[in-house]
């Protein structure tokens, strides 16, 4: 009997520990287990006020090196030329040395103090135990998109409409007419700073977990990249997001082109409400702009 007895309750605890395994749903499950293995092995460092910075920034460069390689290789390789929404009109080495050289002193002047402030002032970033669950991890990013998206849409329509924030502050990321990827952070330094800004407080007003506002961070470096990349990929944003919902590299080429345009940085809605959406064409794209310089007008 005591054999017996024993036997039950080690199945009835097995059954209690398959229930209270159960009772979670799968996909809660999911993100635990790579989180438990940064908490363990990298705990230090996702603490650190440093590492949103180092995250971003070390994604943005990784990013534009790639697409900066197929630029230079897309004139010899028909294979990416093809897939270049200026196929006639190559990035060069000047163009990439000054829109460079811009980023590296936005980062030194800005970035990088901001970073050494952040990290003398703002105490360790608390790592809970659980991870989020799969459904709240995409749902966080999403919330952070609209948000982010809203923000930029207002303060982008702005520095257009009003001709002295547009010369002294968002002009200089015009002075291109073409997009390619550095691009992207060719930028005056409050446009830099505002970026940054709501990036980096949308997650927080959002009470997100910090996992998910690093996928936030890294999936907003990663849209303004390919925004700017000048590369209409079969497998890219726009082309996988249905009913043209979402903007991607055609609509942000044009709205360089015809800059009263397209002014949202991922969806496409608030550019139908306001009557600011256009559809990018081939003839629209040949025809702006010179066939051997990129740069366009400061005003």
């Amino acid at each position: 009997m005591s054999t017996g007895r024993l036997l039950r309750t080690e199945a009835l605890s097995w059954m209690s520990d398959v229930d209270n395994v159960t009772g979670c749903q799968p996909h809660d499950l999911l993100l635990q287990p790579a989180w438990d293995y940064l908490h363990q092995n990298h705990h230090d460092l996702l603490r650190s006020p440093l590492f949103p910075v180092v995250l971003s920034v070390t994604t943005y460069f990784f990013l534009v090196g790639v697409y900066t390689v197929l630029d230079l290789l897309a004139p010899t390789w028909p294979c990416i030329n093809r897939y270049r929404l200026h196929p006639d009109r190559p990035v060069t080495w000047p163009n990439i040395w000054t829109t460079l050289s811009v980023t590296i002193y936005n980062h030194l002047l800005y970035i990088f103090p901001a970073a050494v402030a952040q990290w003398l002032w703002r105490p360790p970033t608390p790592l809970p135990r659980e991870a989020p669950t799969l459904l709240s991890f995409f749902l966080g990013i999403l919330g952070c998109m609209v948000v982010f998206d809203f923000q930029y849409y207002l303060w982008h329509l702005l520095h257009h409409r009003v001709p002295w924030l547009y010369r002294t502050f968002h002009a200089v990321h015009h002075q291109y007419n073409q997009t390619f990827s550095l691009v992207t952070q060719y930028l005056s330094g409050w446009e830099l700073f505002s970026v940054g800004f709501w990036a980096t407080v949308d997650p927080i007003l959002l009470q997100c977990h910090c996992l998910t506002t690093w996928g936030f961070m890294v999936f907003n470096v990663y849209v303004s990249t390919e925004d700017h990349c000048g590369y209409d990929f079969p497998w890219s944003l726009h082309n996988l997001v249905p009913f043209g919902l979402w903007g991607g590299a055609p609509k942000h080429d044009a709205h360089h082109q015809r800059p009263g345009t397209n002014f949202a940085p991922f969806f496409s809605h608030w550019d139908w409400l306001a009557g600011t959406h256009t559809v990018p064409n081939p003839s629209s794209h040949a025809a702006a702009g010179e066939p051997e310089e990129m740069k366009g007008r400061k005003d």
